[in-house]
Formats: structure tokens, C-alpha cells, sequence
């Protein structure tokens, strides 16, 4: 009888203040980042603004919020001689994960408070806004401005506004 009651009190205790089975929200990696956080040092990707001016590169982004949940977003790349990418859609967040729609184009992008990356492999739907060999695939941009007004002026490669309306 002993024996039983020690082991019922043993997986009990195991069990206790185990939220998160696989203990990453309590890693010291996660630790480090919530003080970081806290301390102003790294930005909370959950609560940080992505709207404004992105590019990393002849790479560029556009995010300008507009009424409702979404936003709206473009992209332009441009490597020159025919290869190239330009795109306008719209994106809806939750946290660091981002949807992108691109018309048929759909997909998961992440943001981790500076920087906003593409999936490396997208939708084959993907391929028809870009020219030559150029893709939208692993594209990764860092913040310049945080102005909607700024962002509002990039223009794709025949000069239509890819974030206006």
C-alpha cells in the first residue's frame, strides 16, 4: 500500500506546473528572450507593428495597415535583365506568424520583431509573379521605416502601387 501511495504522489508531482510538455517555455533560451524582452532589448514580435518599409538588398516590402484585421501588402525584387518578382496582396497576422495572399498565392511567413522571412518552398501558384528565375521563396527583409505614408509609395515594375489604393 505504501509503495502505491509513493508512486501516485511521484507522477503527481511530475505532472504539476508541466503546461508545456515539451519545456521550451521554460528552456533557458526562453527565459533569456523574455528578459531580453522585458528589459526593451529585443522587440515582442507578438505586439510590435509590422507596418511600414521593409527590404533587405534589391529586395522590398510594403505593409500599410487598413480598416479590419488585414493589412496590405507588397513586394517587389528586382535583379535586373528580366528577373524579378512584384506582388500585391494581403496579410493577415497573428503574432509572429503571417498570412500572405497573393491572389492564388498563399502562404505562412514568420516575423520575429526585426525581420520578416518567406518559407523557402512556396505554392507553385507563386512562380506566375515572378519573371526569369527570380522567386519569392526564402526572401527576408529588415525594417527601414515604420511610416505607412512611406511605405505606401513603392511602386512593382510597371508602376502600379503595390501597397496603395
Amino acid at each position: 500500500m505504501t509503495r502505491a501511495l509513493w508512486l501516485a504522489l511521484l507522477l503527481t508531482a511530475c505532472g504539476n506546473g508541466s503546461r508545456d510538455p515539451s519545456g521550451e517555455a521554460n528552456s533557458p533560451g526562453a527565459r533569456l528572450e523574455a528578459a531580453a524582452e522585458a528589459a526593451g532589448l529585443v522587440p515582442d514580435a507578438a505586439r510590435t507593428s509590422i507596418a511600414g518599409s521593409w527590404a533587405r538588398d534589391t529586395d522590398r516590402m510594403c505593409i500599410v495597415d487598413t480598416p479590419g484585421s488585414s493589412q496590405r501588402i507588397g513586394v517587389l525584387i528586382d535583379y535586373g535583365d528580366g528577373q524579378g518578382c512584384s506582388a500585391s496582396g494581403r496579410l493577415d497576422r497573428r503574432g509572429s506568424r503571417l498570412k500572405i495572399a497573393f491572389g492564388n498565392c498563399r502562404f505562412a511567413a514568420k516575423f520575429d520583431g526585426e525581420r520578416i522571412g518567406f518559407p523557402a518552398t512556396l505554392p507553385a501558384a507563386c512562380d506566375a509573379l515572378c519573371t526569369g528565375r527570380a522567386s519569392l521563396a526564402a526572401m527576408e527583409v529588415d525594417r527601414l521605416s515604420d511610416s505607412s505614408a512611406e511605405a505606401a509609395t513603392l511602386r512593382g515594375r510597371q508602376g502600379r502601387l503595390l501597397c496603395g489604393y
